[in-house]
């Protein structure tokens, strides 16, 4: 069963998300979390370039003694397990991040890796209590990432907050069921910055298969800030073209 998947993003007029090169500064951001809040998920999930910001530890050694199954592995939890309100989900296809932590404001991470990632990082994945899902052999499957969080984990409603290639990657795969934009009175005005939506190079001629796009609300937040609630409608079956 797939969850709810709603992509909650802060941009810019001008559909940038990098808060420090806007003008006016910080102009609107702060409600990021507000919003997050709000909107209660049993998960939040980011992409590894936006999950290696959170990170305070170094790689992994590279390697070691053990050999470990491609299985997928939760780290055990106290008698306070059942306190946890959220997962903080992180999108590793290659096993680059060294946390040096198990959790992300006390919602425990699970990264989402495919078989190529070493015995090595497994290792180190379940030194640091990090657990970890199998979701594709070589790429990760997205479609597959949802349906074991739902089956493992009884995620039924999932926060998607980017980067934008991540973003993107749920979009092209017809996944995202709502978009809750914070758009923020701000400009970025120049190249090169992140957006909520993206692909790579590869991907650049990849259409998101969506059909239709509701406006469900507009909601004033104060001080010229509007969350843009879209209802998001795709065609499954356009997505597996």
């Amino acid at each position: 069963m797939k969850p709810h998947v709603i992509c909650l993003m802060a941009s810019s007029v001008d559909g940038r998300t990098h808060h420090s090169r806007w003008r006016p500064k910080g102009a609107g951001s702060e409600w990021f979390e507000r919003i997050h809040d709000e909107l209660d998920g049993d998960a939040w999930l980011i992409g590894r370039v936006t999950g290696s910001e959170f990170a305070k530890g170094k790689p992994y050694p590279a390697t070691t003694n053990a050999t470990l199954p491609r299985e997928n592995w939760f780290a055990p939890r106290d008698a306070k397990s059942s306190d946890i309100k959220a997962y903080g989900v992180v999108l590793d296809a290659h096993g680059k991040i060294g946390w040096g932590r198990s959790d992300i404001g006390g919602d425990p991470i699970v990264v989402v890796l495919t078989e190529t990632v070493s015995n090595a990082h497994l290792a180190g994945l379940r030194g640091e209590g990090v657990s970890y899902i199998f979701a594709g052999k070589s790429e990760i499957d997205l479609a597959l990432t949802l349906e074991i969080l739902n089956r493992e984990l009884g995620v039924k409603r999932l926060l998607l907050e980017g980067g934008g290639a991540a973003n993107g990657a749920f979009l092209r795969a017809g996944l995202v069921d709502e978009l809750n934009l914070i758009l923020c009175p701000a400009v970025d005005g120049a190249r090169g910055a992140p957006i909520v939506f993206d692909s790579t190079e590869a991907e650049s001629e990849q259409r998101a298969p969506v059909t239709a796009m509701t406006l469900e609300s507009t909601r004033p937040l104060g001080g010229g800030v509007l969350l843009l609630r879209y209802l998001i409608q795709s065609d499954p079956q356009a997505a597996a073209r």
